[in-house]
C-alpha cells in the first residue's frame, strides 16, 4: 500500500513528513491565570512579575476583596495556576508580610492580618452619616427586619424570648450520630430524595409525636420542613390558592408568625385571648375560615387552651374551619400536666406544625408538618417546588438522636435547668419589680410581665429601648399585639444563667423606677 494514498483522517501524527514536522515549531505555552482574584499573567510586565502580583494583592486587600482573616492560596498552588516559578509568588507574599499585611500561620497558611486605614474607613463609615451603625430596634413600629435588627444590637444581657440554651447543644452526641450515619450511608442516599423528607426522620418524628404528644400518624403523613416558619409559608400559599385569603391569629400573638403569614399575602385578623385561650365566639364573629393557634402554651401570655374552649373550637372546626396548630413550647413544662395536642383529637381539621428549634437549636432549621388529608398533596407539592426537600444528612442525624432516646434525655436535662432559671427570674421580679404581674410561668422559655391598673402607664417600647440602652434586651408586649393593650414586657430566660437573669431584671427595675 502506498502511504501517499492513505486518507488524511487515518494518518497518525508520526506519519507526517520530515519536512512538515520540522517546518512547524511547538506553540509557546500560554500565560497562566487563576480563579483567585481573577489573576491573569497577561497583565504582568515581563520583568516584574513579583512586583505585579504584590500590587494586585495590595489592591485586593485595600478594596475589601481580601478582608482581614482571609487565607491566600499556597504558593505552590498559585504558582502552578499562573505558570510561574514558586519563587515569584513567595517573593510577593514576603513583601506584604514585611509590610505587616500578611502573616504565615504554618499549616494554617498565609493570612491577611491588616488592611490599609483607607480601606477600613471606607467600609465602616461610608458616605452617609450614621451608615454602618446598628439600627435602633425601637425607633419605629416593627417592620419585617425587626428581629434581625434586635439580634444585631449590642447588649450585655439578652433576655429576648424564643431563644433556647444554645450552649447546651449536644455537640458530642451529634458528632457521634453524624459519624455513625456517614459510616452506614449508601452512596445513593447523597442524591435527591423525597421532598417530604427522609424515611428515617419521618418515622422518628411519627414515633416521637406518639410518645410525647399523643398524636397517631403514619410516617407517610409527615412532611419535614425548614422550621415552623416554612410550614406557615407553605400553608399560606396552599390556602390562598384554595380561596382562603386570611388566617385569624391570637391577639396578643407572635409578631414573627404574623409577619410570615402577611409576607405570603395572608390577612391576619386578630382574635382576643383571655385566661382560657382564644375566644371562639370572637373567632366565629371574625368570619375567618382558618386560625393559627398555640394551644399548649400560648405566646406570649402562656395560657393553656381550656377544656370548654377546646370543645367549642372543635364545633367551629366541624363547621368547616381549619386549625393551624403551632405546638409551641409544648415539651417545656414544669408545674402542670401535659396538654394533649389538638391534632390528636381532630386529625382532619388540624394542620400540625412543630420543630426542634427550642429543643436543640434554631440553626438546625428542621421542623415537621402534619397536614390533614385534604391539603396533604398540595403541601407536598409546595414543599417540592420550594426547595426539593430539606438537607438529608441533618435529618438522618436527628433521626438517630430521636430513636436512640438522646432527645428525651436532653429534654429531661433542659427541664431541670430551665426550671432553675425560671425560678431565678421570678425571684428577681419579686425583688426588683414587685408591682409586676407574671404570666405563663408554668411552662415555656419566657415570662410575660404586665403592670396593673396603677403600675407603669408609659410606652413599653420606650421601656424596652431604655433597657437596651443599659445593656439588656427584652421584647415590648405591644410588638405582639394588633389591638391596643396595656404595656408589658416579654422576657426570655432559657439562654441566660441565673446570675445574668438577676442582673438583667435588676436593670429593668432600675429603668422602670427612673434610676
Amino acid at each position: 500500500m502506498h502511504r501517499s494514498k492513505e486518507h488524511p483522517a487515518n494518518r497518525s501524527i508520526t506519519s507526517e513528513s520530515p519536512a512538515s514536522a520540522t517546518s512547524s515549531s511547538p506553540a509557546p505555552p500560554s500565560p497562566g491565570s487563576s480563579d483567585f482574584l481573577q489573576l491573569n499573567l497577561d497583565d504582568a510586565p515581563a520583568g516584574g512579575r513579583s512586583d505585579w502580583l504584590a500590587q494586585e494583592l495590595r489592591r485586593a486587600i485595600a478594596d475589601g476583596r481580601l478582608p482581614v482573616g482571609s487565607r491566600l492560596p499556597a504558593t505552590r498552588t498559585l504558582a502552578a495556576d499562573l505558570r510561574v516559578s514558586r519563587g515569584v509568588v513567595t517573593e510577593a507574599y514576603q513583601r506584604l508580610t514585611e509590610d505587616g499585611q500578611l502573616a504565615g500561620r504554618g499549616r494554617g497558611g498565609t493570612i491577611v492580618v491588616a488592611a490599609p486605614v483607607t480601606a477600613a474607613a471606607t467600609t465602616t463609615t461610608g458616605a452617609t452619616p450614621g451608615a454602618g451603625r446598628a439600627p435602633v430596634p425601637f425607633a419605629a413600629p416593627p417592620g419585617p427586619e425587626i428581629f434581625d435588627e434586635l439580634r444585631s444590637a449590642p447588649a450585655r444581657i439578652d433576655l429576648s424570648p424564643g431563644v433556647p440554651d444554645l450552649a447546651a447543644f449536644p455537640r458530642a452526641a451529634w458528632l457521634r450520630a453524624e459519624r455513625a450515619v456517614l459510616a452506614d450511608l449508601p452512596s445513593a442516599d447523597f442524591g435527591y430524595g423525597d421532598p417530604r423528607g427522609t424515611v428515617a426522620l419521618r418515622r422518628a418524628v411519627a414515633n416521637w409525636l406518639a410518645r410525647n404528644r399523643g398524636i397517631r400518624a403514619d410516617p407517610d403523613e409527615v412532611v419535614i420542613v425548614v422550621g415552623t416558619v416554612q410550614a406557615l409559608g407553605l400553608i399560606a400559599q396552599v390556602l390562598h390558592r384554595d380561596g382562603i385569603p386570611e388566617i385569624a391569629v391570637e391577639d396578643p400573638g407572635s409578631l414573627g408568625a404574623r409577619q410570615h403569614l402577611q409576607h405570603w399575602r395572608m390577612a391576619t385578623p386578630p382574635v382576643p385571648v383571655d385566661d382560657d385561650g382564644i375566644r371562639v365566639d370572637a373567632l366565629r364573629a371574625s368570619g375567618a375560615r382558618a386560625v393559627l393557634l398555640t394551644p399548649a402554651h400560648q405566646f406570649p401570655t402562656g395560657v393553656v387552651l381550656g377544656g370548654a374552649r377546646r370543645r367549642e373550637l372543635m364545633r367551629w372546626a366541624a363547621d368547616g374551619g381549619l386549625i393551624v396548630e403551632d405546638d409551641y413550647d409544648a415539651e417545656h413544662r414544669y408545674d402542670r400536666a401535659p396538654v394533649p395536642a389538638l391534632r390528636s383529637l381532630l386529625p382532619e381539621q388540624v394542620c400540625y406544625a412543630g420543630s426542634v428549634s427550642k429543643l436543640l437549636a434554631p440553626a438546625l432549621r428542621v421542623g415537621w408538618l402534619l397536614p390533614p388529608r385534604k391539603y396533604r398533596k398540595a403541601l407536598v407539592d409546595a414543599k417540592r417546588f420550594a426547595d426539593l426537600g430539606n438537607a438529608a444528612l441533618p435529618q438522618l442525624v436527628l433521626a438517630r438522636l430521636m430513636e436512640s432516646g438522646e432527645l428525651e434525655r436532653r429534654l429531661r436535662l433542659l427541664r431541670r435547668r430551665h426550671r432553675r432559671r425560671r425560678d431565678a427570674m421570678i425571684a428577681a421580679i419579686r425583688d426588683r419589680l414587685p408591682d409586676a404581674t407574671v404570666h405563663g410561668a408554668a411552662a415555656g422559655l419566657h415570662l410575660t410581665l404586665t403592670f396593673g391598673r396603677d403600675g407603669y402607664r408609659g410606652s413599653d417600647t420606650d421601656l424596652a429601648a431604655a433597657a437596651l440602652a443599659h445593656g439588656v434586651k427584652v421584647h415590648p408586649l405591644s410588638w405582639h399585639s394588633q389591638r391596643p393593650a396595656p404595656p408589658g414586657l416579654v422576657l426570655g430566660y432559657a439562654a441566660r444563667t441565673p446570675d445574668e437573669i438577676t442582673q438583667g431584671v435588676a436593670v429593668v427595675g432600675e429603668v422602670l423606677s427612673g434610676g
